[in-house]
């Protein structure tokens, strides 16, 4: 080896190690909270109590998006529902009684998007299923879906036709026995494309090449704690012999050792390194900053891949209303708003001037009347006119404005859901502030103590806030949204470096 390539080998071993020993543990928190990640069926049971999480997790005025909407189920009874699972009051808010009898164990599997009343019954969806309630003896019953994915998008009553949105498909039934399959037409000028969210999102977590995609990634998260702790022993083994050295015991033990050590940590190294540094950039761009210029980039389909599908709506379908003044259905789609005729036989049109949304999807979309809806996310919350395509912000009365260039994935009003004629009031659900009456001269009760008892929080969401850091909020503040591109950043340069130093040291060898 030339000296200049001595001298550059060393340069590399430092920007190998010291940021490998800084980004150790955070690497082990992304690396076991995504192979958790990827197995949401299987850990769904698995609660954790919330005061042993951080300060920002608690429940406080509902909020974090425990209540999404709320329902009239009698003249003086309301039903709220949400993350927290469905909870039965009076109109007075003066008491609330679990709802949840019938549903599987585990927060996670009582996680409901869409409550609605078909005839005399309750049907409510899930994430994990469809479930419906008569009420006698008021008990949840999943019903049988005719799809593989059963995680319930939307509800929907047209007459005497329940509707009910998947992410991929609309079905439709009138008795919930006999439950019909719809696939719905292309939107005008179909390109066969895919978000390039949604296309790094399925990279990242393997599901873009199937079951056996996600269980290679969680391969390379094993892979990568070996690589850490590997690597940590490397960096222990020169201080450990020695100090044997000086005591003048025998060191051939953990020389040898130390020699194992390293072969392992390269030969496993050098075979998924190019697997890691796509992984961990596909990653970096599923949050801000990296997030908002990708957003809602199109791109094309990858053959072969879980994305590669006939059906246009793939994973795209969020809410569905029919409105009965225009003839026609409005869903909500990852790709915007877009009308469908009554018989949904015609390509679906998009939506003349849409409200905003974010990228974390529509939170509220309910009808205010027959000719205006009321559409919340996390950029706000507005009234929508369909026919005439006039957009006014909620809380100011006045004409929205799509904001220009790249900007904050989020507004100022983080929307999380809607409560409408509680206790003749309405409610519009602040993400961090909870329940914030429509006018300044009311208030809505604060959670009470059986319901704070009864909503933990699901182990997958505490992995989820573990992978994208913000479970490092209440130290760092804002900060944490540099976390996951930071951390990335550091991650690819100790691969890139450790790769150097293979390739120019020991691949002879």
């Amino acid at each position: 080896m030339s000296p200049k390539i001595a001298a550059l080998v060393r340069k590399l071993k430092k920007y190998h190690k010291w940021p490998g020993i800084f980004i150790a543990f955070f690497a082990l928190l992304f690396a076991l909270s995504g192979i958790i990640l990827n197995h949401r069926n299987l850990i769904s049971t698995v609660d954790i109590s919330r005061k042993w999480m951080p300060p920002g997790y608690q429940y406080k005025n509902w909020n974090l998006a425990g209540v999404r909407s709320s329902l009239s189920v009698g003249e003086d009874t309301l039903l709220i529902y949400g993350n927290i699972g469905a909870w039965m009051t009076t109109g007075g808010l003066t008491s609330f009684t679990d709802f949840n009898h019938g549903f599987p164990d585990g927060i996670d599997k009582r996680k409901i998007y869409s409550v609605v009343k078909h005839g005399h019954h309750l049907v409510a969806g899930t994430h994990f299923g469809l479930f419906v309630n008569t009420l006698k003896p008021n008990k949840w019953v999943q019903v049988s879906m005719p799809v593989e994915e059963e995680r319930i998008s939307d509800l929907a009553v047209k007459g005497d036709t329940l509707l009910i949105l998947t992410r991929d498909f609309l079905y439709r039934t009138t008795d919930l026995l006999y439950i019909e399959q719809i696939k719905l037409p292309p939107p005008a000028d179909y390109d066969h494309k895919a978000g390039l969210f949604l296309t790094l999102w399925e990279l990242h977590s393997g599901e873009l090449f199937g079951f056996a995609g996600m269980l290679f990634v969680d391969l390379l998260g094993m892979v990568l704690i070996f690589l850490l702790l590997t690597g940590l022993l490397h960096f222990l083994f020169p201080k450990w012999i020695t100090s044997l050295k000086k005591q003048g015991r025998s060191y051939a033990r953990p020389l040898s050792v130390k020699r194992w050590n390293l072969k392992w940590h390269n030969q496993i190294g050098y075979l998924f390194v190019v697997f890691l540094l796509v992984n961990t950039t596909a990653g970096m761009f599923l949050r801000p900053p990296l997030l908002i210029p990708i957003a809602f980039t199109q791109v094309g389909i990858m053959p072969y891949t879980h994305l590669d599908t006939d059906n246009p709506w793939h994973d795209k379908l969020r809410r569905i209303i029919w409105n009965e003044p225009m003839k026609r259905y409005i869903l909500y789609t990852s790709d915007g708003f877009f009308y469908a005729n009554q018989q949904l036989t015609e390509e679906l049109v998009p939506a003349y001037n849409q409200p905003m949304v974010s990228i974390m999807g529509c939170n509220t979309f309910e009808p205010l009347d027959f000719e205006s809806y009321l559409v919340g996310s996390f950029s706000g919350l507005f009234v929508w006119h369909p026919a005439s395509g006039i957009v006014l912000d909620y809380f100011t009365g006045k004409q929205a404005e799509a904001p220009h260039g790249m900007g904050r994935p989020v507004g100022q009003n983080m929307v999380a859901g809607y409560l409408s004629n509680c206790n003749g009031r309405n409610y519009w659900i602040d993400y961090n502030q909870g329940i914030i009456a429509t006018d300044s001269g009311a208030s809505f009760p604060e959670m009470p103590e059986n319901v704070l008892k009864q909503t933990p929080i699901s182990l997958w969401n505490a992995a989820l806030e573990v992978h994208t850091g913000r479970i490092f909020e209440h130290l760092i503040g804002p900060f944490y949204l540099l976390y996951v591109p930071l951390m990335g950043l550091t991650l690819l340069l100790v691969l890139i470096s450790g790769i150097a130093i293979w390739w120019m040291s020991y691949r002879k060898r």
